[in-house]
């Protein structure tokens, strides 16, 4: 059994921060906390020194973020990020972490230095892609919080914001649109709440193994107006400026559904009425779709479901963003 670490003298003082903070060793066991990290979490120091760090997970964090993180320290990188854990009480606690590596006399140490998201005050001033950053990971968690009893959920979603990504930024230079790069990422960020509400969704209709009844279907599509139930809720407790404005978000969720024909739902808008992130998102969400299996049927090859995509363009789909799509294949 290896034996516990002293604490070098040299990390003494980032135990004086006003921050939580928590030291560990290069297998991740804590080797030291100090008085912010227990006041805040309610773990005691002597109860938890030796354990991993990992000890204070929830379920609610993303696995691309512990990926990202890992990577991030195995290079010896600094990370920076959003994490939900669970304080000893069972309350969530929201934190924005930085983890510096640390090599002292040829062993290696962890810095974790956590700043609760609900303690940052009104004004604090965040760098730019801080700021896109930290938007990009409270949205990816609202939007696996919502739809967390599906484990495939996660996935599906990931590749439908990282596409919606491809797709933007392509048709935007394809066609010389001049988008605003605040406004590109907005969509980018917010594509990944397209189905919240499904979160209030029964689920032994959204999981049902063939084809719907006409009633089910009609509950189904009440899911966009749910989402933007959510979202406005969601939004009007929140204080930070760069979540406050949710237009684009709410657009994606209402309107992704709807088709350039006017016989989506659950407006029937045609053509340019339709939102323009909700018609980028509206694509990339069926393509993934149908390349993936879902409990009522398998799961399509890429050409077919381009073949599927060409042949509604103009019907389903805005028939520019369409071909725009076709060509990144």
């Amino acid at each position: 059994m290896k034996k516990t670490l002293q604490l070098p003298y040299q990390l003494q003082g980032f135990l004086e921060l006003g921050d939580a903070v928590i030291i560990t060793d290069s297998n991740h066991i804590i080797l030291e906390v100090n008085d912010s990290y227990q006041s805040i979490t309610g773990f005691e120091r002597a109860k938890i020194i030796g354990l991993k760090a990992g000890f204070i997970k929830s379920n609610l964090t993303s696995k691309s973020t512990y990926i990202s993180m890992k990577n991030s320290l195995k290079e010896l990188i600094p990370w920076s990020g959003i994490l939900i854990n669970r304080k000893k009480s069972g309350e969530l606690w929201h934190s924005s972490i930085t983890i510096t590596p640390f090599k002292i006399e040829k062993e290696l140490f962890y810095i974790g230095i956590f700043r609760a998201l609900e303690q940052l005050k009104e004004g604090l001033y965040l760098p730019e892609n801080k700021k896109i950053e930290v938007q990009r990971e409270l949205l990816k968690v609202l939007a696996i919080s919502c739809e967390i009893r599906d484990p495939g959920t996660e996935e599906h979603l990931i590749r439908v914001q990282e596409l919606t990504e491809i797709l933007i930024k392509s048709h935007n230079k394809k066609n010389n649109l001049q988008l605003e790069p605040r406004y590109i990422n907005n969509i980018i960020h917010s594509s990944i709440l397209h189905d919240i509400g499904k979160a209030g969704m029964p689920e032994g209709i959204l999981y049902k193994p063939g084809a719907l009844t006409s009633s089910e279907r009609k509950i189904i599509e009440m899911h966009p107006l749910i989402g933007a139930d959510i979202l406005n809720k969601m939004s009007k407790e929140i204080n930070y400026d760069f979540i406050k404005s949710m237009e684009v978000a709410e657009n994606i969720i209402l309107y992704h559904h709807e088709k350039w024909d006017g016989t989506g739902y659950p407006f029937n808008l045609e053509s340019e009425k339709i939102p323009f992130e909700a018609r980028i998102v509206s694509i990339v969400d069926v393509f993934d779709a149908l390349t993936s299996r879902r409990p009522y049927k398998d799961s399509w090859s890429k050409q077919k479901a381009l073949s599927y995509i060409d042949q509604n363009k103009g019907k389903h789909f805005d028939p520019l963003i369409a071909e725009t799509f076709i060509n990144l294949f």
